[in-house]
């Protein structure tokens, strides 16, 4: 056994964990696969040849009518009625990547469809002086000042209840849609759209916020006669807010996503051709990778600290002129939340009191609203803790939570939500507003329900193994196989691979502040090759490299001035058992 003795103090120790071999059975239905093609359909929950087909082919099982969703139709029949009468709709979304493609969609769709342009606006709160989803004033202002007849929320307002009857109070109909966990009680709007109604027949319940924005856009496509409206040209955005929100590229998403890409790869929008070129994409060449790593971080930094209007304008312009500096003001923000988010982790990790504490809390002034979730990331990285980051801004706090997989955050906060001015998210992700006497009971509470919950919990990250192969096995003809699995994201990761004893041929640190590490192994076999690879946070190895390692790692190409070559992204590394 590897002796922990050999690890580098600065790297946290991770559990291995290798999936089982697929059954016999299995494997001869699906021999005209190769068998780490078939062995990754396998651990991904495919395990009958009608599945494997059905996902490979990039076809639906299930039923997709928009209007299995629960009320559709109604939502169809006021919004046709709005566009009908020329009343005016506001469409009320989020500031991040999801809540802003669905803005925009949603607005390009009801003008598609016939509503005139003065009749339809985007609305999208503020980060800082409004706070995440519906909002008293926000709603006033849309009634007195804009004059809406109807407000259709899209990534937002599920648990919205009193701010929904303050809507309907002073005039406005209300129509949410949105794809966060449901509270106790749902808003009296005049209609929901949510697939995680405990009542919808609708077979995906994890569409994201602009995937449900564009079911509706189908609903009323199909629903609305005559219209000109081009359900295909709006699915780049479907990608995007679906990739950029970490929605499980399985089911519905993926097809989605899978259609999405190749709109997007035309680069059709101005927009999205100025950000291309800020970062680095061509048209053709662009993945669900891209998305992650390039096109979402940008259009998120407006939100965060700017106003994510500015990433909606992008979207929406028709004038490439114009889109450029529209990209560059991005780019330079994201840029500058690199920084900040870098500099804020460091200092939040200096306020830890216990970094081995069920859940990880800090709170401070110097926080910014915008990048407390990114800070709270890092920190649950970090750690492999659930974490909460708040910003105290006057009498209130603003934060975010961070969570891993084996503890549902949204649901704990549903525990303390008698302290909690509004809150919403996911399983590993949420937000919070919270007054500022309430924050020792809430922490306190929170850490028990956490240590409850956690207690027979092994709290290092586990690395889930898709097969392990001899590294002479990986070559371009397996990344070609690999291939067919795109997109690839949350619940269809890329494939995680074990390879055993590799000699390691030349090692060197990397990165801004060295702490990456750059690696050759050899592959074995004949001839002789080597692999290149790079280990994102693992510098530390530098001084204690041993001569033969075992290392885990996906596949990914490096194209860098003309070259393009494979490279191993290593998740981990021991020496050699």
């Amino acid at each position: 056994m590897t002796s922990t003795l050999t690890i580098p103090s600065t790297i946290r120790p991770k559990r291995w964990q290798v999936a089982p071999p697929m059954p016999v059975n299995f494997r001869q239905q699906l021999d005209h696969l190769p068998a780490v093609l078939a062995q990754v359909l396998y651990n991904r929950g495919l395990t009958t040849l009608p599945e494997v087909q059905a996902f490979l082919d990039g076809r639906y099982l299930p039923e997709t009518d928009p209007f299995l969703l629960p009320d559709m139709d109604t939502a169809v029949e006021r919004i046709a009625r709005a566009i009908r009468d020329g009343e005016s709709i506001v469409i009320y979304g989020d500031f991040d990547a999801d809540g802003v493609t669905s803005a925009v969609l949603l607005t390009q769709a009801l003008r598609g469809l016939g509503a005139e342009r003065k009749n339809v606006r985007p609305y999208i709160p503020d980060r800082v002086d409004e706070g995440y989803g519906l909002n008293f004033d926000a709603l006033t202002r849309i009634k007195e000042e804009f004059g809406a007849d109807l407000v259709i929320t899209v990534d937002c307002g599920i648990r919205s209840v009193q701010e929904v009857q303050h809507g309907r109070d002073i005039g406005l109909d209300v129509i949410i849609t949105d794809h966060h966990s449901i509270g106790p009680h749902l808003p009296p709007a005049n209609a929901i759209i949510n697939p995680k109604r405990a009542d919808s027949p609708y077979p995906e319940t994890m569409l994201a916020g602009v995937g449900i924005a564009y079911k509706l856009a189908q609903a009323l496509s199909q629903a609305i006669t005559p219209n000109t409206l081009n359900l295909t040209a709006l699915l780049d955005l479907v990608a995007i807010g679906t990739v950029a929100d970490i929605a499980p590229l399985v089911g519905e998403n993926r097809i989605l996503v899978k259609e999405g890409l190749v709109t997007l790869n035309t680069l059709q929008r101005p927009g999205l051709s100025a950000l291309a070129q800020v970062a680095g994409l061509k048209a053709g060449h662009i993945t669900a990778e891209s998305i992650g790593f390039a096109i979402g971080p940008r259009l998120n930094a407006a939100g965060r600290l700017s106003h994510a209007y500015d990433a909606a304008r992008l979207l929406a312009t028709n004038n490439l002129l114009m889109a450029r500096p529209m990209a560059d003001d991005l780019n330079n923000l994201n840029r500058r939340r690199q920084l900040i988010t870098a500099e804020l982790s460091a200092h939040a990790e200096t306020l830890l009191d216990d970094v081995e504490a069920p859940l990880l809390f800090v709170t401070d002034d110097k926080f910014v609203s915008g990048v407390v979730g990114l800070v709270a990331s890092r920190l649950k990285e970090n750690y492999y803790r659930p974490t909460i980051v708040l910003q105290r801004d006057g009498e209130t706090s603003h934060g975010s939570c961070r969570s891993v997989p084996e503890f549902h955050i949204t649901e704990a906060l549903d525990e303390v939500s008698d302290l909690l001015e509004r809150y919403g998210g996911h399983a590993q992700a949420a937000g919070l507003t919270i007054r500022n006497e309430n924050i020792p009971e809430f922490v306190a509470r929170m850490q028990a329900i956490t240590a409850v919950k956690l207690a027979e919990t092994d709290m290092r990250p586990t690395i889930a193994i898709d097969a392990e192969i001899d590294l002479h096995e990986v070559d371009w003809a397996l990344h070609g196989v690999l291939q067919q699995l795109e997109p690839t994201g949350a619940e269809n990761a890329t494939p995680i691979f074990l390879s055993r004893g590799a000699a390691v041929v030349h090692h060197r640190v990397v990165g801004r502040d060295q702490s990456h590490l750059q690696i050759e192994l050899g592959t074995g076999g004949s001839p002789a090759r080597s692999l290149r690879g790079i280990a994102f946070g693992q510098g530390g190895w530098a001084t204690k490299m041993p001569t033969a390692v075992d290392v885990v790692y996906n596949l990914s190409v490096n194209e860098w001035n003309g070259n393009r070559y494979l490279q191993m992204n290593i998740h981990d590394l021991r020496p050699a058992e």
